[in-house]
């Protein structure tokens, strides 16, 4: 007889894990991790001091070239964003969530570079009226529709996997959440293993 644990309806399944282990990754997807980690800790730590540099070197003044090339770049970078949120919105994609978030963060960049760079001039309170206005009320509508399709994604996955109750709130959500709630012991917090799958009869643990 082998050690594996067996679900009630006599079935092979796998090996249960000790309460309180979390789940463990495939071992390209934790190197994977690894890797992101470590990029994203080089990127922060690397650009404090980058930033304390930009702040005591850089004039307050600069006459930049091709200025125009890069206000314009800018805008049609914007503009296909927008039009590929709405693209997703009239096929029902899923692309919706990406680019709503690209989108509203373009906004939030064009409102910010406005209102700086007009600082000091009368055009400033055309770049205030216009970020107050138009682009943050916007940038905010697209995080929160792209947050709404995010929740409703998760709770039709849940169902759809057949897991009792509802979803986590997103902030608990482990990055494979709802496949790892549909194993044997998994915990779609990543915290501790949770009993899920009982009307199934599959062998979990709390």
């Amino acid at each position: 007889m082998d050690n594996q644990s067996t679900a009630t309806d006599g079935s092979a399944s796998e090996p249960s894990r000790p309460p309180g282990q979390p789940q463990a990754l495939p071992a390209g997807a934790a190197r994977l991790r690894r890797r992101a980690l470590r990029l994203l800790a080089t990127c922060v730590v690397a650009l404090v001091p980058w930033t304390v540099y930009l702040a005591q070197s850089l004039p307050d003044q600069f006459q930049a070239r091709h200025w125009s090339g890069a206000w314009v770049g800018f805008d049609v970078v914007l503009v296909l964003s927008l039009a590929g949120v709405g693209v997703a919105v009239w096929l029902r994609r899923q692309m919706l969530i990406p680019l709503a978030l690209v989108a509203g963060t373009l906004l939030v960049c064009d409102a910010w570079f406005d209102i700086t760079l007009d600082w000091g001039t009368h055009d400033v309170w055309y770049s205030i009226a216009a970020a107050c206005l138009l682009e943050l009320p916007l940038a905010a509508l697209l995080f929160l529709r792209a947050l709404q399709a995010l929740r409703i994604t998760v709770k039709l996955a849940w169902r759809h996997m057949g897991l009792p109750g509802e979803p986590p709130a997103l902030h608990r959500l482990s990055l494979f959440s709802v496949f790892e709630a549909a194993t044997p012991g998994g915990d779609p917090t990543g915290d501790r293993p949770a009993l899920f799958a009982a009307d199934r009869g599959q062998t979990a643990y709390r």
